[in-house]
């Protein structure tokens, strides 16, 4: 009788959420703690995203105060620290929201057939929508983004668009045709509006203008600012931020290992207050599962060509929680599948890394050339991930470019750190002088892009 009674008060517990965590040693605290940094690293990457580029009194460079957007007006440059791997073929237009207390109508304009992609990423990184010319097309139109607990009516013909967090990311790419198309995609970014629903169909009121917070760094990119973080304030930042994030339905799992450690949903977590066990093996594990992230890249599965395939789960993750800590470290804001796929070249033809105390062509031959229905491109990174400077300030070559192709119909582009000469300069795509790796990006890939029927050929290092 006894017996069933204990069993019946910790099932109670359990179900209550009160048990307490049994005690862990060192080593199991280790094991749970790789697994729980990693699935807290979005979180916490997206967290100090976003501090960084709300902290401004203006919108303007990706940066602007919450709920409204700062657009881009050039392409990034080497100095562009925000976001790692950006692009170079879109003006980006970000916004961070917060709709916790009300939503947020969002305005899109009729871009007369340009692709555009305008994704809603909430703060996990999963992409829990997409507007824009895959699937809203290219009209423009308007819709609300909703918290995750809101109830309410819509204006009619208003689409509701609920985010899974208060908090999340836009971060919006319009085609754009090179520097002299500038001006008429700013004139599209001028139609993206994001308007509070008790303002809607009232009259536009200026903003008030926040005051920065001068603790927030703005020096150090974000994804560094992460890697440097004790592992203290890192569990301490995630179990905030989860309180008004809370996880998807599919990590129960994580979740009850987590609450073995003391990080319990909805409450906030101190491991200098943590049993020593506890304290010991988060400690380690943090270092171990950073390193675990950084280096996921060697796992991707390079093919006899050299390049990398990101995968099939960009943008929408499900469970594979290492997979979506590796695209925020090297990609935060991937697009999914459908509206772009970026394979990463890792290697030359040799199996060597590649190095710009190399000079490289990679050729393509006229039925290979990257097969996507908005546009392609071939966009250098360096050791950091972000663009190097460059004589010619050219970081990425594509198909709207004044490419230069052979008599038969094939394509060479030229990477080195040094001009191939004046005849081949409009195929150059200048690299670094050490390592660097690249990715092309197809825009609307076709599927033969995306079923493994076609692949990028390998980068040729010149004798």
């Amino acid at each position: 009788m006894k017996s069933l009674l204990a069993l019946l008060t910790m099932a109670a517990a359990f179900l209550s959420g009160t048990a307490s965590a049994a005690p862990v040693t060192e080593d199991e605290a280790y094991t749970i703690g790789i697994e729980a940094y990693t699935y807290a690293y979005p979180l916490v990457l997206m967290e100090t995203t976003r501090r960084v580029a709300t902290n401004t009194g203006a919108p303007g460079r990706m940066r602007a105060p919450v709920n409204r957007f700062g657009h881009m007006k050039t392409y990034p440059d080497a100095s562009f620290k925000d976001v790692v791997r950006p692009n170079a073929d879109t003006l980006y237009s970000s916004m961070w929201f917060d709709v916790g207390k009300e939503p947020l109508v969002l305005t899109l304009p009729n871009t007369q057939g340009r692709y555009h992609v305008i994704p809603l990423m909430d703060m996990w990184t999963d992409v829990f929508a997409t507007l824009g010319t895959r699937t809203t097309g290219n009209d423009g139109g308007i819709a609300a983004i909703v918290g995750p607990n809101w109830k309410g009516t819509l204006p009619k013909d208003m689409r509701l668009v609920r985010s899974p967090t208060e908090m999340g990311w836009i971060i919006g790419r319009i085609q754009t045709n090179g520097a002299a198309d500038y001006d008429h995609v700013h004139t599209l970014q001028a139609g993206l509006k994001a308007t509070p629903l008790s303002q809607w169909g009232k009259p536009e009121v200026a903003a008030a203008t926040p005051t920065a917070d001068a603790s927030v760094d703005m020096k150090t990119p974000p994804v560094q600012q992460v890697a440097q973080m004790a592992p203290q304030a890192f569990f301490a930042s995630f179990a905030e931020l989860v309180k008004r994030n809370p996880p998807h339905a599919s990590d129960y799992s994580i979740v009850w290992r987590m609450e073995r450690l003391g990080i319990v949903q909805g409450q906030s977590f101190d491991l200098s207050k943590a049993d020593p066990a506890v304290q010991r093996g988060l400690t380690r594990a943090a270092a171990d599962a950073y390193q675990r992230i950084v280096t996921r890249r060697k796992a991707l599965g390079i093919g006899r060509t050299g390049w990398g395939a990101i995968g099939s789960t960009v943008g929408v993750y499900g469970n594979d929680y290492l997979a979506r800590a590796f695209i925020g470290f090297a990609g935060l804001g991937a697009l999914p599948p459908e509206e772009a796929v970026y394979p990463m070249a890792v290697l030359g033809d040799d199996g060597k890394p590649l190095t710009g105390a190399s000079n490289y062509v990679l050729h393509f031959e006229k039925d290979q050339i990257p097969p996507a229905d908005a546009f392609w491109s071939l966009t250098m990174y360096g050791e950091d991930q972000f663009f190097v400077a460059n004589p010619i300030n050219r970081f990425a070559i594509g198909d709207r470019d004044k490419l230069k192709f052979n008599p038969d119909g094939s394509l060479d582009l030229y990477i080195q750190n040094a001009s191939p000469g004046a005849d081949k300069e409009a195929n150059w795509l200048p690299a670094p002088t050490g390592p660097f790796t690249m990715n092309l990006r197809l825009y609307l890939p076709q599927r033969r892009a995306t079923d493994g029927s076609w692949m990028p050929p390998p980068v040729k290092r010149v004798p």
